[in-house]
């Protein structure tokens, strides 16, 4: 790779990719449906989230881009334009497109609707509080990723729009309640108990999992979508509320060597929770642990059939 491009993050050549060599194909053979051509960098991928490194372009990146058309379009010229779109150069600024054997797909042509099919299940945003909670976040998170260049028509970005306004509040809320049942099991109850029983796996399955939840707790009060588990600490140290702090706190829980004093900040961790649901009015009673918070948040849920589901119970 040469110095020009060895700097640059790959959603920024993407776009300059696609201003190089994406437009002026569009141009010269699709000119006649280019008024209905959305091109963007979405999908899997650290650098679709802008956090690549160097580390991450031994596989699975380098110059290219997406682009989605509706689905008439789709039947008749979707093959073409992907002729012509594996006829782009796969070098550009220095960077070469590189492809493991799980990472085809990537890039390219696709339908709109079918493109977040293969993504959420859905060819559309979902509606129901049910189609948001069984979807894995990890999937929603990666349906609104990256950026897109243009959409004369809208199509592809009205589904993104609708999906980035995230859950509707009683699904939050479902999550959140579940995450506190989690949270209190993994961290304020069993990582001792099983640290008394000298399970060294037990623990650190428990030490482990309350740092998920921790984490996931700051994605929540964000509103937003929880990525792939090796970004989850460096992208919620990103956020406002309790970002930085809890990326902080699960760094030294996982590094730290004293078991007391990681009780201890696993205690200070769910008081800073506890503070946080009462200052987003999720949950306004005080309780000794988040378990006693949990069963409260659920029964405040107004849709019946989440309602009825067992507290434990978080979905995707």
């Amino acid at each position: 790779m040469d110095k020009e491009g060895t700097q640059l993050k790959g959603l920024a050549l993407a776009e300059e990719y696609f201003d190089a060599f994406g437009k002026p194909m569009l141009d010269m053979h699709y000119s006649g449906i280019k008024s209905r051509i959305a091109a963007g960098f979405v999908g899997m991928g650290s650098d679709c989230l802008g956090f690549d490194d160097q580390l991450s372009r031994d596989h699975d990146w380098g110059p290219g881009f997406c682009i989605w058309l509706d689905k008439d379009d789709y039947e008749k010229v979707g093959a073409d334009l992907q002729h012509s779109y594996d006829a782009l150069p796969v070098r550009y600024r220095g960077a070469e497109r590189t492809i493991s054997t799980w990472g085809g797909g990537r890039r390219g042509v696709y339908d709109s609707g079918g493109f977040y099919w293969s993504v959420i299940g859905l060819p559309r945003a979902p509606v129901k509080a049910m189609e948001w909670l069984v979807i894995p976040e990890y999937n929603l998170a990666t349906s609104v990723s990256g950026k897109v260049f243009v959409d004369p028509t809208g199509e592809f970005s009205d589904i993104r729009a609708k999906i980035l306004a995230y859950y509707p509040e009683d699904v939050r809320k479902k999550k959140i309640a579940a995450r506190c049942m989690s949270a209190a099991q993994s961290g304020q109850y069993n990582y001792q108990r099983c640290l008394q029983r000298e399970d060294v796996y037990g623990a650190w399955r428990a030490l482990t999992t309350f740092c998920e939840d921790l984490l996931a707790f700051v994605f929540l009060f964000n509103r937003r979508f929880m990525p792939y588990f090796k970004w989850h600490c460096r992208a919620s140290a990103e956020m406002p509320i309790l970002g930085k702090a809890m990326s902080q706190a699960v760094h030294a829980l996982c590094m730290g060597n004293n078991d007391t004093s990681k009780m201890s900040l696993i205690t200070d961790c769910c008081n800073a929770v506890m503070d946080e649901l009462r200052q987003q009015q999720i949950c306004t009673v005080v309780g000794n642990s988040l378990l006693d918070l949990g069963p409260v948040i659920h029964s405040s849920i107004e849709y019946k059939d989440l309602r009825d589901l067992d507290v434990w119970y978080r979905g995707g």
